[in-house]
């Protein structure tokens, strides 16, 4: 394995982390736990397989499980803003904000489907392998993610899919 295989990979780890997260640090704070851990796991990579797949599993993995490791709220220092590109309309830059919004509302699973499909353009076996889950489960949760998105971008609400249970 060439090490620079796996740099290739850091703008895509870093852009999925970033719209995952929504916070700069935390993201490249992620970033950096993934290739650690991918560095130090290397003779577990299987020569042939999908590389990319392997370090999005890596980062879902770390992810989940920093989600359920309690932590102390933590303030950023830092007066620069975001590094995003921004177009110069104003009103690109508050749709912007409601997509960031809205994505913050997802589900984390349907959040993580979306934006492995949508920005970093895996196709749906990649996904399933990233995540480790069935290929029909991708889809759902894409399907799900996408019109639970659409409607909150559209200023409905979400039916909740309560069942009356006896």
């Amino acid at each position: 394995m060439d090490s620079r295989a796996i740099l290739a990979e850091i703008p895509r780890l870093r852009r999925y982390a970033r719209a995952m997260l929504g916070d700069r640090a935390a993201a490249d704070d992620l970033v950096q736990d993934t290739l650690e851990r991918a560095w130090c796991r290397l003779a577990q990579w299987r020569v042939g397989s999908d590389l990319r797949a392997w370090l999005f599993s890596i980062m879902h993995n770390l992810h989940v499980d920093q989600l359920r490791r309690p932590s102390l709220p933590t303030h950023s220092l830092d007066d620069a803003g975001d590094d995003a590109p921004i177009r110069p309309m104003q009103s690109d830059q508050l749709e912007l904000l409601d997509l960031e919004a809205a994505l913050s509302q997802l589900p984390d699973e349907q959040r993580a489907v979306l934006l492995l499909v949508a920005v970093e353009e895996m196709s749906y076996a990649e996904v399933a392998a990233a995540l480790e889950i069935p290929l029909g489960t991708v889809m759902s949760r894409l399907s799900r993610g996408r019109e639970r998105l659409r409607q909150i971008m559209e200023g409905r609400q979400p039916a909740a899919n309560l069942r009356v249970v006896r």
